[in-house]
């Protein structure tokens, strides 16, 4: 008889089981990474194939049909991504420390840009093919109002989709993100949210375009067009007006004058009743001049006195108010091309500015000359805008910039389509502030009575100061020649006690909202500097005079106490100089 076998001990066949457990585990492991690795890999691929059809399709935007057949394949790689980063294993992972918080923002992102390629590339797309270059030019001298309208739907469903998709992206919290993976998120949020600020855009213009110009009736808009050589809260002093009349896509130049055409009213009697506030710092002069009209730095405000002064002086109540200046019809030159002006002169994209703001002065001593030659000016750019000379794209562009540097400007008197405008720099209204953005605001304004402001210069700086505050310096200087060389005009001849030459400056800088003002500090070369404090609806006012000779500089210093936020930013009065804008410092401006 045989012995039994030898039974296996306890202890060596548990140790066994859990070397086969833990091989087990790691095998899985293994296949896990290697899985969540492969389809990682196989989700970039799709969408950097996606990225490049949608800078294609962008570099084709002037061919809207080869844009649309770019973008048809764009949904496929976005919904492939997805698929590759959302299945059970994947989720899984997203649990496992470290590595989870990298695999569900990549999975998140995924999804975000999948959302825009189902939801917003169609519409786009649609609304692309609408808008090619021979639907924005008039035929028989009409745009196709109905056309424009037409394409509402589709832009408003892509500005849904994008404003959503940008939201969602937003919400990405990138603290436990490795660089790689935050710059990625960092990009895509970047471009949808370019996107949608875009298509936002596209859907306003849809809704407002086709009213603007008489789809449902005959419209009269009053256009203001700012002198930037005078400044102006909102860019420079109004020298002439022109008013349009539009129907059924037709547009046509009405009136024309100039500011000497209005009847100023008496001290005792503005043209419209002015908040308290806004009285007590500018005073009456905005509501009885026409010139003061963009004095205030609120176009909401400025631009329903403007229409109230042309009703009063010929009968005529606009459907709406538009402000422009020089720097704005450079621009649409380089639209339309050269046009020779009933003087002989040709004016371009080039040469509008100094020939508007500049040689126009030594050319013409008499101001209703100067006036005559601006109207002209205007005039000959409008009429080839009617005519269809004016390359779609690029006036698109130039308009797009225009805006941008809030030198176009508009008010309309009908409440829906003012809201169409909310929000917008068209609308030219008061800085604002939130939780994501702190602004500024700083507004310049000539008290010389002359055109020194042609060779000023300015320069504005925002930094934050800590966690509670941000500071904010301003720096003017005046570059103007020897004044022998200027023209009277220019100058001011003394006329307002300012010595030739020399410029007074009033500049009106507007705190965030709700910030406290904690210091200030000037510093001059100037005869004259001073600086005082007031309110404005909610914002708190430094009011800054500085007078300078040529050579000279100033400087104002502030610093307001109000809570960090991600952006920080200055509103500043278009000058002539399209460079001079605010900008970040990189670190607190305010010695302490």
């Amino acid at each position: 008889m045989t012995d039994p076998a030898p039974r296996r001990r306890p202890s060596r066949a548990a140790g066994t089981a859990f070397a086969w457990t833990v091989g087990a585990v790691l095998a899985v492991a293994v296949l896990a990474v290697a899985w969540v690795g492969v389809r990682g890999w196989l989700a970039y691929g799709h969408l950097r194939d996606a990225q490049d059809s949608v800078a294609a399709a962008s570099a084709s935007i002037d061919d809207p049909a080869a844009a649309a057949a770019l973008l048809g394949g764009v949904g496929d790689d976005t919904s492939a991504a997805r698929s590759l980063t959302s299945d059970p294993v994947w989720r899984a992972a997203e649990t496992v420390p470290w590595v989870g918080p990298q695999l569900a923002a990549v999975a998140h992102l995924a999804a975000a840009i999948d959302d825009v390629a189902a939801d917003a590339l169609g519409p786009l797309s649609e609304a692309a093919s609408g808008l090619s270059a021979d639907a924005l030019r008039p035929v028989d001298g009409a745009f196709d109002v109905a056309r424009i309208a037409a394409l509402e739907p589709a832009a408003g469903a892509a500005a849904t989709a994008l404003a959503g998709a940008s939201d969602d992206l937003a919400g990405i919290d990138e603290r436990p993100l490795l660089g790689v993976v935050r710059e990625a998120v960092g990009q895509a949020r970047d471009l949808v949210s370019e996107a949608s600020v875009s298509a936002d855009a596209l859907h306003r213009a849809t809704r407002i375009v086709p009213a603007i110009l008489g789809a449902n009736g005959p419209r009269t808009y009053l256009v203001a067009f700012q002198n930037n050589a005078e400044w102006r809260s909102m860019g420079g002093i109004v020298g002439a007006v022109a008013q349009i009349d539009t129907e059924n896509g037709r547009i046509s130049l009405g009136a024309q004058g100039s500011s000497g055409d209005f009847r100023a009213p008496a001290p005792d009697d503005p043209v419209v009743a002015l908040p308290e506030d806004t009285l007590r710092i500018f005073g009456t002069r905005p509501a009885r001049f026409i010139q003061n009209v963009t004095q205030l730095p609120d176009f909401t405000m400025g631009a329903p006195i403007a229409r109230e002064m042309w009703l009063r002086e010929t009968g005529t109540a606009v459907d709406g108010v538009i402000a422009l200046d020089p720097v704005s019809l450079s621009y649409i030159l380089r639209a339309t091309g050269p046009i020779t002006l009933p003087t002989g002169d040709v004016i371009t994209s080039d040469n509008a500015v100094p020939l508007l703001l500049d040689e126009v002065y030594r050319r013409y001593a008499v101001p209703a000359q100067q006036d005559a030659f601006f109207q002209s000016a205007a005039a000959s750019v409008f009429q080839a805008l009617a005519d269809g000379r004016a390359d779609p794209a690029a006036l698109i562009d130039a308009l797009t910039e225009a805006g941008e540097q809030r030198r176009l400007l508009m008010w309309s008197a009908d409440a829906a389509e003012q809201a169409v405008l909310d929000g917008t720099t068209l609308q030219g209204a008061l800085p604002v502030s939130d939780a994501d953005r702190t602004a500024f605001g700083v507004y310049l304004n000539d008290g010389t009575g002359s055109k020194m402001d042609y060779y000023l210069h300015v320069d504005v700086e925002t930094a934050w100061c800590g966690a509670d505050a941000a500071s904010l310096r301003v720096t003017l200087r005046n570059d103007a020649p020897d004044p022998a060389t200027l023209p009277a005009y220019v100058t001011g001849g003394g006329a307002f006690g300012v010595p030739e030459g020399q410029a007074l400056t009033g500049v009106y800088v507007y705190l965030p909202e709700g910030a406290v003002l904690q210091d200030q500090r000037l510093s001059s070369a100037g005869s004259a500097a001073s600086a005082t404090t007031d309110t404005d609806r909610g914002h708190g006012v430094v009011k800054w005079s500085v007078q300078l000779a040529p050579g000279q500089q100033a400087e104002l210093l502030l610093r307001a106490g109000t809570p960090a936020t991600a952006e920080l930013d200055a509103l500043l009065t278009p000058t002539v100089y399209a460079n001079e804008t605010s900008r970040v410092g990189a670190g607190c401006g305010f010695p302490e």
